[in-house]
């Protein structure tokens, strides 16, 4: 009853093993990319922000209101 009781439990985590660790392989390799983040140069002050929460003008990008050109 224990051997039929384990043969068990190995076939259900080998189960598990199989299907589920490569659906976690590839979320990892999604948020893996999805973390990358460009940063860029501040002609001003020479700083490096994110391209996401820089400011862009005339094509560059500026880390704050101060360093745009007047």
């Amino acid at each position: 009853m224990i051997f039929k009781l384990m043969a068990l439990l190995a076939v259900i985590f080998l189960v598990y093993i199989v299907f589920f660790k490569r659906n976690r392989e590839r979320d990892i390799k999604k948020k893996n990319n999805d973390v990358i983040d460009v940063l860029d140069e501040c002609p001003t002050c020479k700083t490096f922000i994110s391209k996401d929460e820089a400011i862009l003008s005339n094509g560059k990008y500026y880390c704050s209101k101060e360093c745009l050109p007047k």
